[in-house]
């Protein structure tokens, strides 16, 4: 029996059932999802759904409650609904699930949900079907017998003008798969239908001025295609990462506790992992660091301004939902150790809850050395290995894997690194084809195009306490000319601090030349040494611009990447950068973060409840390496405490290695110093509490 038909059933036992006893930010179970769609059913008839997911608490009432459980109503639970009619129009609801009953229901114009992994795969299935796709597979040599070689990358279409965004469309980027196991990026066709995702028809074909060949030569990465090329390095030995103890993190429900930081682990659809109330335990004193962290859009603008992949810039979470394309991780491929693993559940188009097992994965890693230092005068030394926490997930982007990790070290550190994989997004090319530098010939007939991928990392702190202001670091030369009183010998330099006092001001880039970096201080209270105000800085290095001229489509379309960061006052419903509902909007007028600056530029966002919205990634230009397959490429930012401190809060980590004299040493006529007598030597080895077992004194 479904669970939709449990829910009948109890309801009509029983009446509407509670099934909330959850954290008011857990991601829905499998049973809600299930419950609010026979609520909906049952109201609106029958539809097609494209998302069921949590809807946040407000701000206020979640932290009222956090406060005094056991005295303040916890938060209702609701689901946000966005469903599609059989004449394709599109409802945007909210759904009380306790009560049963629809609180908020509204159909959308001019807007089009995202495109879900359903709507993708049957894309890829009927395309082939079309004639005119197997008229166009003809002219390039592919009889009609072998369309089941022929595969489409559907991608939303982003905007094109001639089709507006009335019909729910996607572009199919097509492939060809002579056999099997072939990878299909090494037979990129030279035409691009577009479809209407609702009614399943080609309702038109993108064709070149000039057509380009298909390639005929393979490039693979499966293992027989490796074995057959030379094999595999035979020069690998085994590496074991064990824990014969356990590991050192706990989890009650989705409230994870390591090493002094606590914190709720969230999901869902479009962000994927959203972190929430992280605190740290500082001798006692539970102090809160941040409300909310996760990422909330990412485009790829492609640097081709041919038809039609002037089109081509996926926004990955916003069009497509990085939840929904998460991968169920494996043990020993995609993670590495004792392992906790947290499922994701999501709805189906008929209205079924789906689930993704393993979609989150929780585990320690060695951190190298957290700090060492050694004494030339007696060769003291203590070293102490770092540990660090991981709670990450990977999802699929049609030919890009997106590998996300949180990163928790011992010091307060969080970090934020994704790892990105896959395959590069390919296009045909003629023999001796001038690319003009807009692409890369990486294999013979196969061209790759110059692109970015921009991610937007939305930060709610609460540096001990919710009211916060932001301040613009650069370092800077001192005054005066060199050999003046104030800079004698020129080498004067410092802090420059710039105060975001507006909404308006709180927009900026990056500045490499200054090591520029932005702190999120509480300057309503001061550190008592250093007499600055307590704060987190946000340390980030890798923020190309975006590289679309002013007017240009993505640039309009992709507001929130034109700079590094924005600073706005928080409003708990502005949480995606790009709007609410991205594909096909026209950027006339750009959505979220432009139409909110504007529309609140005076506001004092000096020592308010705020958001940092920061916008980094990077930019590729293809190489022979990055095909048929890419190595991962890496990208970070640190989120470091900064005056928060009293001092260096890893002290008590045991060390890994110490040897510590009982007397100083004494220097001889040449002036080296040579140990005392009496040295004692403490040691942690294989038992020690930290586990490196790799130290010894």
């Amino acid at each position: 029996m479904s669970l939709l038909a449990q829910i009948k059933q109890k309801v009509g036992a029983e009446g509407v059932p509670k099934l909330s006893g959850h954290h008011p930010l857990d991601p829905l179970t499998s049973q809600e999802i299930a419950k609010v769609v026979w609520i909906v059913r049952g109201d609106k008839g029958q539809l097609g759904y494209n998302a069921v997911t949590l809807h946040e608490p407000k701000k206020t009432e979640l932290t009222a409650w956090l406060l005094n459980t056991a005295d303040t109503p916890k938060p209702a639970r609701q689901a946000e609904v966005i469903a599609i009619a059989k004449d394709g129009g599109v409802w945007d609801g909210i759904v009380d699930i306790d009560a049963g009953k629809i609180i908020k229901w509204e159909k959308l114009d001019g807007v089009q949900p995202l495109i879900t992994m359903e709507d993708l795969i049957e894309t890829d299935k009927f395309v082939r079907h079309d004639p005119k796709v197997i008229e166009q597979c003809g002219i390039l040599g592919i009889p009609p017998s072998d369309m089941h070689k022929v595969y489409a990358d559907p991608w939303t279409i982003g905007y094109d003008e001639r089709f507006g965004n009335k019909q729910r469309l996607q572009q199919a980027l097509m492939y060809y798969r002579p056999n099997p196991d072939d990878c299909q990026y090494a037979f990129p066709l030279d035409f691009c239908p577009i479809v209407n995702t609702e009614t399943k028809e080609v309702i038109h074909i993108d064709i070149p001025d000039v057509r380009r060949p298909l390639n005929k030569i393979p490039s693979n990465y499966n293992p027989k295609d490796i074995e057959a090329d030379g094999g595999f390095r035979k020069d690998i030995k085994p590496l074991h990462v064990v824990q014969p103890q356990g590991v050192s993190f706990s989890l009650e429900g989705r409230e994870l506790s390591w090493q002094n930081f606590k914190f709720h682990i969230g999901f869902n659809y479009k962000e994927g992992i959203v972190l929430n109330n992280i605190t740290y335990n500082d001798k006692g004193n539970e102090r809160p660091i941040f409300w909310r962290l996760s990422l909330v859009e990412m485009v790829v603008p492609y640097g081709n301004p041919d038809m039609w992949h002037f089109r081509k810039h996926a926004f990955d979470l916003g069009e497509y939902g990085g939840g929904y394309m998460t991968n169920s991780l494996a043990l020993g491929c995609d993670c590495l150790g004792e392992i906790h693993y947290l499922d994701a559940n999501f709805v189906n188009r008929a209205g079924d809850p789906v689930t993704i097992k393993n979609a989150i994965c929780i585990h320690e890693e060695d951190a190298g050395i957290l700090f060492k230092h050694t004494d030339f005068r007696d060769n003291s030394v203590i070293v102490t290995r770092g540990r660090k926490l991981i709670v990450s997930h990977i999802f699929t982007a049609a030919n890009y894997e997106y590998c996300v990790y949180w990163i928790f070290h011992q010091d307060g550190t969080i970090q934020l690194e994704i790892k990105l994989t896959g395959i590069l997004n390919t296009y045909a090319m003629a023999p001796g084809e001038d690319t003009k530098g807009w692409g890369t010939q990486v294999h013979p007939g196969v061209n790759a195009h110059n692109h970015e991928h921009l991610f937007c990392l939305r930060i709610d702190p609460q540096i001990d306490g919710h009211n916060n202001t932001i301040f613009q670091v650069d370092a800077a030369l001192g005054d005066g000319e060199v050999g003046s009183a104030q800079n004698r010998y020129g080498n004067a330099f410092y802090a420059n601090k710039t105060k975001y006092s507006t909404v308006a001001e709180g927009v900026a880039d990056y500045n490499g030349d200054t090591s520029r970096t932005w702190d999120i201080a509480n300057t309503n209270k001061l550190h008592p040494v250093s007499g600055k105000p307590v704060s987190y800085k946000l340390v980030s290095r890798e923020v190309p611009k975006l590289l679309i001229k002013p007017g240009g489509l993505v640039h309009k379309r992709a507001g929130f990447a034109r700079h590094a960061v924005h600073v706005t006052k928080y409003q708990d419903d502005q949480i995606f950068p790009a709007g609410r509902h991205v594909p096909q909007s026209s950027g006339d007028p750009s959505l979220g973060l432009p139409e909110w600056i504007e529309s609140t530029a005076t506001e004092s966002i000096d020592n308010q409840d705020i958001v940092l919205w920061h916008t980094f990634g990077l930019v590729h230009f293809p190489a022979p390496e990055d095909f048929p397959v890419m190595p991962a490429e890496p990208m970070s930012l640190l989120l470091r405490p900064r005056h928060f401190f009293l001092r260096n809060p890893v002290l008590d980590v045991p060390p890994s290695s110490s040897i510590v004299p009982t007397a100083v040493g004494s220097a001889n006529g040449d002036g080296v110093v040579k140990a005392a007598d009496g040295m004692s030597k403490l040691a942690f080895g294989e038992e020690s509490i930290n586990g490196s077992g790799c130290c010894k004194a």
